[in-house]
């Protein structure tokens, strides 16, 4: 069935760089994916990491690029609306899946998210990018992903270590004419930023840019726990770059850079009639 994004919603997300979208995960996807996040933590990838906050016994563990091995994972790319939600936000005639991240915050779990944005990450340039964050847990709005509106157009900013929160080193070149600057201390002086966040139930999603900056606090609450499964989407104009420092993660189907996305480790998934 082809699922439609409102216009008002699609001007939301270019002005703002994040929008929630609600009830768009039937029951069934929300327990197929809690399913497949439970498969990955039980048997993490050698890219998984988990951190440990101070004062607290919970974990923030995230692992990616498991989607092949995950039969769960591989049916919400290839049949699930994402793909065509991520096509009508990024205005792209296709949309070519990335990969995909899973994030959870146990009971108990102090390690917050430090402020980013992802496509300093990857080896990816272009602006019809975006990630579909989606819950299998309810997340109330003090322990939700937090957006600082407009920010997808603010430039490039250095990705940060999430264990240390320091920038990453320096390593090498990049395909691109930019400058790259600290992320700003925006928990320092949050009256000068607009800050979007929402909570979320299961079924609900948050798209946003991959130049967008965002973080999220810890979750304290020794009842919730917090399971998430991001989905990374790349559009008509997204290629593979070269980025100066060891890009995450670290694979990039045999292309060139310069080339288009599109290839048998990064599938087509859905192009426009």
């Amino acid at each position: 069935m082809a699922y439609r994004v409102d216009p008002g919603v699609l001007r939301e997300y270019r002005e703002n760089g994040a929008v929630c979208l609600r009830g768009v995960f039937s029951p069934d996807w929300v327990d197929k994916v809690s399913k497949g996040i439970e498969k990955n933590k039980a048997r993490p990838s050698r890219y998984s990491e988990s951190l440990v906050g101070d004062g607290g016994p919970g974990a923030y563990f995230n692992d990616y690029f498991n989607w092949r091995s995950i039969p769960e994972f591989q049916d919400l790319v290839y049949h699930s609306p994402a793909a065509q939600i991520a096509a009508q936000l990024m205005d792209s005639q296709t949309a070519v899946f990335y990969h995909e991240h899973v994030l959870t915050k146990d009971p108990g779990t102090y390690k917050t998210t430090p402020w980013h944005h992802d496509q300093a990450y990857y080896p990816v340039d272009g602006d019809k990018v975006c990630s579909i964050w989606m819950p299998v847990d309810p997340v109330p709005m003090e322990t939700s992903l937090q957006f600082v509106r407009g920010s997808h157009g603010w430039g490039w900013f250095y990705p940060r270590k999430f264990a240390t929160t320091r920038n990453y080193s320096l390593t090498g070149g990049d395909t691109g004419s930019r400058t790259y600057r600290d992320v700003p201390d925006i928990d320092g002086d949050r009256d000068k930023y607009e800050i979007l966040t929402w909570d979320v139930q299961p079924g609900d999603c948050i798209v946003f840019h991959m130049k967008t900056l965002h973080g999220a606090p810890a979750n304290p609450s020794m009842a919730l726990r917090r399971r998430v499964v991001s989905t990374r989407w790349l559009g008509d104009d997204a290629v593979l770059a070269e980025r100066p420092w060891e890009v995450s993660p670290p694979i990039t189907g045999g292309l060139s850079y310069g080339d288009k996305m599109a290839c048998d480790t990064f599938p087509l998934i859905w192009k426009r009639d």
